[in-house]
């Protein structure tokens, strides 16, 4: 039987861009058209693997076919071929269970994997394969493991055999920005989005489909398929990606099966031929959206004749596009440090750059600070990134500056515990708690934002006993002998006002608060 000549190596330049994809969720926030693109992605591989499928039973169907005509020599590679369909299907299978498990955790006991709810919940993936219980990521990487060094032992070719090996390989992965190296199921599923674990998942139910076919091939190779005559010919497109960057390159192989390689091909796209003759079509992408092509491979024969043989194919382009997001909230306050998330998908932090109108922005570790100047006036955030040797502008987003908030005055009242409250008035306190204070602080505290505020003096208003105001000054932000020795002579049920509060925060901006009530419980 003649050599298998189905060679798919160039799709693993489809896999290293898919990885590309796959790193892409580390900012906090990530928006709704990353996780569709993920979505696309997860189609792809999904139908590549059901053509790897049939691919796969095709050359065993010509194993049987063969063993069936010739039993001696054809059986005891039948035996090899349908333990590798066995061991391939048991991992393939184990990696579905655990896509399952995901799905459903994220989404309930009726969760499906064809119509994922919740694609940007973070933790399900981690409880699923990272669980000490029943460490399910421990054991699909050993799985992994035991499966590669058993499946490269059965294929001939150096190239794909250490190809196959790097595609399955699970060793420690170093991220960016961390020192230390994190076990492969670690790297893998800690904070991952369900939609891109299940991505990965299929992905590598993509590589032991191909690595099931490329041993199969070379069994089939070696029952001698010199015997079979080529009989058929067909024309391939084997892109890179089906999904391309807006500014970024499509890259595709075309080829023809069982070519002849001392007389290839002329081959045509869109009525032109190509200029070179490994059949690479590539060229530069200006516009977004989905486009088809097709063309011809046009081969001689030895009589003289040509045949033809057509193909086509398809490729998307995205938009580039970047997730920029306010850690505090969706807007920016004057005169203080506003923490900014800014990444671009399947680009590396140190290539992306970003400025600001309306104040500053700089790179804090992994992050950025963006400090905004005048209130009232919009500041306008623009991403740019280099994508392929260019530097193109990704996104630029609009926020509105605000003043700080006022803050709210309060006194510090130790309870029974230990520990320190807030007493901000409007309900009893106690003497002896009012007694022991000394100052007289101010804050925004409202689980958004946690400024302190200094207090730069107020004034206590009493009441004797005819109704007439007692005002006491403070001194600075504490309370002055006056003010404590009034505290003192004050009955259960009576109330005085704290007024004329001072403060500044660290927008140096001065301003009053509103009274505080304080009544004695």
């Amino acid at each position: 039987m003649a050599q298998s000549n189905t060679r798919l190596s160039p799709r693993q330049k489809m896999i290293n861009l898919m990885y590309i994809v796959l790193t892409a969720m580390l900012a906090l926030n990530v928006s709704s058209d990353v996780l569709d693109g993920f979505v696309q992605v997860e189609d792809g591989l999904a139908r590549t693997n059901e053509n790897y499928g049939r691919r796969n039973d095709a050359i065993f169907n010509q194993l049987e076919a063969f063993s069936i005509q010739n039993p001696e020599k054809g059986k005891p590679w039948l035996y090899k071929a349908s333990e590798v369909r066995r061991h391939s299907a048991e991992l393939f299978n184990l990696i579905d269970s655990l896509k399952i498990l995901i799905v459903k955790e994220a989404d309930g006991p009726n969760g499906k994997l064809s119509d994922i709810q919740r694609r940007d919940d973070l933790e399900s993936a981690a409880a699923i394969m990272l669980n000490p219980k029943y460490y399910r990521g421990e054991s699909l990487r050993k799985s992994i493991n035991q499966y590669s060094k058993y499946i490269t032992t059965l294929i001939g070719d150096s190239v794909k055999r250490n190809s196959i090996a790097a595609s399955l390989s699970t060793a420690p992965y170093k991220r960016p920005g961390i020192s230390v190296a994190q076990v492969w199921e670690e790297a893998k599923f800690e904070n991952q989005p369900v939609v891109a674990a299940i991505t990965l998942l299929t992905k590598l139910q993509n590589d032991v489909r191909y690595a099931e076919g490329e041993a199969l091939a070379n069994l089939l190779a070696n029952v001698d398929a010199g015997d079979v005559r080529v009989n058929e010919l067909n024309a391939f497109v084997i892109p890179d990606s089906r999904i391309v960057m807006r500014g970024g390159k499509y890259s595709a192989r075309i080829v023809l099966a069982a070519v002849d390689t001392t007389a290839r091909p002329n081959i045509y796209v869109n009525g032109s031929r190509l200029a070179n003759s490994n059949g690479l079509y590539e060229f530069a992408t200006t516009k977004t959206g989905s486009f088809d092509y097709s063309g011809y491979l046009e081969v001689q024969h030895g009589d003289g004749t040509t045949t033809q043989h057509p193909f086509k194919s398809s490729y998307v382009v995205m938009e580039p596009s970047a997730t920029v997001s306010a850690t505090m909230m969706n807007v920016l306050y004057a005169g203080i440090n506003n923490p900014i998330s800014i990444s671009v998908p399947g680009v590396p932090t140190s290539e992306v750059s970003a400025t600001m109108t309306n104040g500053t922005l700089s790179r804090n570790g992994d992050g950025w600070v963006a400090r905004p100047g005048a209130v009232g006036k919009e500041a306008v955030i623009t991403v740019t990134a280099t994508i392929d040797g260019r530097q193109q502008t990704v996104n630029t987003t609009t926020f509105r500056v605000r003043k700080l908030p006022d803050p709210v005055a309060f006194i510090n009242v130790p309870d029974g515990n230990g520990s320190v409250t807030r007493y901000k008035g409007g309900k009893p306190i106690s003497k002896t708690s009012l007694v022991a204070a000394n100052t007289l602080d101010a804050a925004i505290d409202d689980d958004m934002l946690n400024i302190d505020f200094k207090v730069l003096g107020f004034e206590t208003v009493f009441f004797d006993s005819m109704g007439n105001a007692i005002p006491e000054v403070s001194s600075g932000a504490s309370f002055s002998q006056r003010q404590k020795d009034s505290f003192k002579r004050l009955t259960r049920g009576k109330r005085f006002y704290i007024s004329r509060i001072r403060a500044i925060g660290p927008d140096g901006i001065e301003r009053t608060l509103n009274p505080v009530e304080v009544i004695v419980n």
